[in-house]
């Protein structure tokens, strides 16, 4: 009996770690696939390996916290099955609507659900984790809103570059050791801004294996049922079969259908929320990445719109109503030219200060934010993890299962 209950805990730990990496592969290389830098199966592989490498550096601080530290009680191996399957279910519940739903919130409402129950929740330390998810959003939305306002025009410039024809490099292979070069229609400016969109997406597998492992694999840790690093391997290796599988749906939706964000807009929201993520990962802090990167986006549009505000009338509240709770959605910036894009290299323009660029040149409410979709996503991100905690501690508050 205890045998089929550890292949049966094997099986629902792979099962979580095959939707994280189906779900979180799209979020990472969406942008690169969709702008045709990189292939589906290059992207796949870029997952596999880095959410890997953040799962064993980063990764065994989350693990610990979810595993043992955030509740004293012992993870039977039946309890642990209990608990991954309600994450399991929750992800797969937000993937059938098409929301995002947080992994890491969802991990921990369902162990936060049988410590309810059991009274043997870590109030101290869910405290302090339910304190870095209300904060965590807030310091994304502000970073993101300073670049915005003071930096984005520039970024565009920087990063507005075409793709030519041709490889991207070329390889000398006369010698023992083929020696890489330019391709021939390649420029400096090209490459740089290729390199640097396919760093962006696999920083942002490192941040999501530090956080997302220990999601899959938490409650077998506790449980003993597998030490520390091989459960990191079985974590890692599920969420590649997911990247290498029903993520190509993924990443098709993100870099080609699911929003008109521009790419240099995509770089900087993966870079602020994956630094956030990793940062709270290396305390042993489960964070949500979706939630972070959606205020990102919302700081970032709020930023760029409110250049067209002088910094005393936002103060007095006086910005224009289609820079409230602005997307990074309008026409100008997402047919801005960016890694990827088709019009060539632009001019440099110059950039008028803050406060001084005509107001008719503002976008309207409609071309920067939808309330009723963001409204509905944002509901959907909280009420699924407010679930799996309400049906777990129902559960092991009223069935017995030790």
């Amino acid at each position: 009996m205890v045998e089929v209950l550890f292949a049966l805990g094997v099986l629902v730990a792979i099962f979580v770690g095959f939707n994280i990496g189906g779900s979180s592969t799209g979020v990472a290389f969406g942008p690169a696939v969709g702008s045709d830098t990189l292939s589906k199966l290059s992207a796949a592989a870029l997952m596999t390996i880095f959410a890997l490498a953040g799962g064993l550096i980063v990764g065994p601080e989350v693990v610990e916290s979810l595993g043992s530290d955030l509740v004293e009680t012992a993870f039977s191996p039946l309890i642990s099955i209990v608990v991954l399957f309600f994450i399991g279910v929750a992800l797969f519940l937000s993937n059938v609507v098409g929301v995002p739903a947080s992994t890491s919130m969802t991990a921990v409402g369902a162990i936060a659900g049988l410590g309810l129950a059991r009274g043997t929740l870590n109030a101290a330390l869910m405290l302090e984790i339910v304190s870095w998810w209300l904060v965590s959003p807030i310091i994304a939305f502000w970073v993101s809103g300073v670049i915005g306002r003071y930096f984005y025009p520039r970024l565009v410039e920087w990063f507005a570059v075409s793709q030519s024809e041709g490889s991207l490099l070329d390889f000398d292979r006369s010698g023992s050791i083929p020696r890489p070069s330019l391709g021939e229609n390649t420029t400096p400016r090209e490459f740089v801004g290729t390199v640097v969109v396919i760093g962006i997406g696999c920083y942002m597998a490192f941040s999501a294996g530090a956080s997302n492992v220990a999601n899959a694999v938490a409650p077998l840790v506790g449980n003993g049922s597998l030490d520390m690093y091989p459960a990191i391997l079985l974590g890692g290796g599920a969420i590649g079969l997911g990247a290498f599988t029903i993520a190509r749906r993924t990443m098709d939706t993100v870099g080609n259908d699911l929003t008109d964000l521009p790419l240099v807009a995509a770089i900087v929201v993966a870079a602020v929320a994956s630094t956030i993520v990793t940062f709270l990962s290396a305390l042993g802090i489960p964070a949500s990445f979706v939630i972070i990167a959606t205020m990102s986006i919302v700081g970032l549009g709020w930023g760029r719109a409110t250049r067209t505000t002088s910094l005393s009338d936002t103060v007095q509240g006086e910005t224009p109503v289609a820079s409230v709770g602005a997307l990074t959605t309008d026409a100008e910036a997402a047919d801005a030219p960016t890694v990827g894009g088709k019009k060539g290299t632009p001019k440099p323009a110059e950039t008028e200060p803050i406060g001084e660029e005509s107001r008719e040149d503002i976008p309207s409410a409609s071309d920067l934010f939808e309330p009723g979709t963001t409204a509905r996503v944002i509901f959907l991100q909280n009420i699924v993890p407010s679930i799996a905690t309400l049906a777990a501690y129902l559960v092991f508050k009223f069935l017995p299962i030790a």
